[in-house]
């Protein structure tokens, strides 16, 4: 056997560690996947309270945004009906105008906010069937 021969058989036959942790993959997942649904969700937030009247915006929370579908919780029928009739009467439109992202459609679910609002904190929410 020649120098480059057994260099070759002497590598093929080194342990290869192929043990990973796992802080890699989940390092790729919130770079990529997840960054990107937050920075989405934040803008949708910023443009959300510059809009919407403040009396109808106390009494939503932004539960999500896939697909091109936001997901608003709204913790009373009134207010859900108040809402519809703004996103029907051209605020969608002005929504969608200032998202830079691609946003289909409003939808609007019941819920009930568990945690009080405080300045700098985000809001929780919980589903409900109505």
């Amino acid at each position: 056997m020649d120098d480059a021969q057994m260099r070759t058989v002497w590598q093929q036959r080194q342990f290869n560690d192929r043990i990973t942790h796992v802080s890699a993959p989940l390092a790729i997942l919130t770079k990529r996947v997840l960054a990107k649904k937050v920075r989405q969700l934040s803008q949708l937030a910023s443009v959300w309270d510059e809009i919407i009247p403040e009396n109808v915006s106390d009494h939503t929370a932004l539960e999500s945004f896939n697909r091109g579908v936001l997901t608003v919780m709204v913790d009373s029928a009134a207010h859900r009906f108040q809402l519809q009739m703004l996103l029907g009467g051209g605020l969608l439109k002005e929504l969608q105008r200032r998202f830079s992202g691609a946003l289909e459609r409003v939808r609007l679910m019941p819920g009930q906010f568990q945690a009080v609002d405080l300045p700098g904190q985000e809001r929780f929410g919980q589903a409900y069937d109505a």
